[in-house]
């Protein structure tokens, strides 16, 4: 049984705090690169073969072995290199269970409320120790100087994560969810306090990567369903008064708060001058490819051996002095570039579109909202041991949300919000 009994009216799933564990607490009180769900390996192998998934490591090796045989024969610094074939496959295990429980459970829709309500009440606690000298264990802060203008101290929320980025990432799935039942009118309750609960936190993490991703995924949802948005004069209404009202906010901004955050940000990343986004892109890939060429353009370097040979061509690359601590490329393409060579890129892009024909991603409006982000942001930040990313890829491939199928919804109209 899913649920056990507490007492009269009182349920427990005992998978609620597994979820809880991913969301919100997985790195709390471990060491930096330590997770709760690495630890819980074990349990995940074992929970996978009383489900008589009895190929497990067979399937891992296949995939493993002629990288490694090749990784082998160029060299690789040993301890560093099976210490991270070993991180890869508790990676692997947390995907294999996750895929199976999504498969097998019937509420992941109740998993999802208690995380919104939750991360909602957390939220709101976080904007309350804003300005108490505990903000840290909510915040992190961000800081800017451009074109004259100057930012210091600007709040992200990161809630008990080590980034604004990954924090903003956990919550795709959760967002993507909600946002998918509003436009197609499938929410119960309030729609305006469902819609404050899942952008209030993106918007206080200010994680440009991910919002920016976000309204490119929101944006070809509609495009390449645009005909059933057009097919209504009600619809079309709601296109152009929300097209109207973003307007008039730009220009109120523009007016009145002409060096707000988000502008700066904005104008600073099209100039080129943003660091973090220069890093994640375009310099991310130049570094990969000068390093997997350390060794193998076609196989990269190997599992583990960034911080061994890439640690010194990233830090001469930006000019950091040797004691500045460990580097590494913050872009998941770029990453898998530099580690795997071109046989692994080319690897990780036919699994993608192979699993995106097979599984017809475009059948459902939930699936195509998270392809379309997680295969953007793989190009611009995010790394290659990252499990929220793979959790949004499982969800893309999965169809465990028929309510928000195509066919299932043939006779509704999208509804801007």
């Amino acid at each position: 049984m899913n649920k056990l009994i507490l007492g009269k009216g009182m349920r427990f799933n005992k998978y609620y705090p597994f979820a809880l564990i991913y969301f919100f607490v997985n790195a709390v009180g471990l060491p930096f690169g330590m997770l709760y769900t690495i630890l819980l390996t074990p349990l995940f192998y074992v929970w996978l073969l009383l489900k008589r998934k009895k190929l497990i490591l067979l399937k891992y090796l296949i995939v493993t072995t002629p990288f490694i045989i090749n990784h082998l024969i160029n060299g690789v610094d040993q301890f560093q290199y099976w210490r991270s074939v070993v991180l890869y496959f508790t990676v692997y295990i947390f995907c294999y269970t996750f895929y199976i429980f999504i498969k097998t459970y019937g509420d992941l829709a109740g998993i999802f409320k208690k995380i919104l309500v939750i991360n909602f009440i957390l939220t709101l606690l976080a904007f309350a120790f804003l300005f108490t000298p505990y903000r840290h264990f909510f915040w992190t802060d961000w800081s800017m100087e451009f074109g004259g203008f100057q930012i210091e101290n600007w709040p992200r929320l990161i809630m008990f994560t080590y980034e604004a980025s990954y924090y903003s990432t956990l919550w795709v799935p959760i967002f993507a969810y909600y946002f998918v039942k509003y436009i197609l009118k499938q929410i119960e309750t309030n729609a305006f306090v469902v819609m404050l609960m899942i952008l209030l936190p993106l918007v206080a993490s200010f994680s440009m990567g991910v919002i920016a991703g976000l309204i490119l995924s929101i944006s070809f949802l509609f495009i390449v369903n645009s005909s059933r948005v057009l097919s209504s004069k009600t619809m079309l209404f709601s296109f152009l008064a929300v097209s109207f009202s973003l307007v008039l906010a730009f220009v109120f901004l523009l007016i009145f708060y002409r060096d707000n955050p988000f502008f700066l940000r904005i104008i600073q990343i099209v100039a080129g001058a943003d660091g973090s986004a220069n890093g994640r892109t375009v310099e991310a890939f130049k570094l990969a490819y000068i390093i997997a060429d350390l060794k193998s353009i076609w196989w990269g370097i190997g599992f583990g051996q960034l911080k061994i040979m890439g640690d010194s061509v990233i830090k001469t690359f930006y000019q950091y002095p040797e004691e500045y601590g460990q580097v590494s490329i913050p872009c998941t393409f770029a990453e898998t570039l530099a580690l795997f060579g071109v046989v692994g890129a080319a690897l990780r892009l036919f699994v993608e579109l192979f699993l995106f024909y097979t599984t017809r991603v475009l059948s459902n409006y939930y699936r195509t909202l998270l392809f379309i982000f997680i295969f953007i942001y793989q190009f611009t930040g995010s790394f290659t041991t990252n499990i929220a990313e793979y959790v949004i890829w499982i969800l893309a491939f999965t169809n465990i949300f028929p309510q928000f199928d195509k066919q299932a919804n043939k006779g509704t109209t999208i509804q801007l919000p």
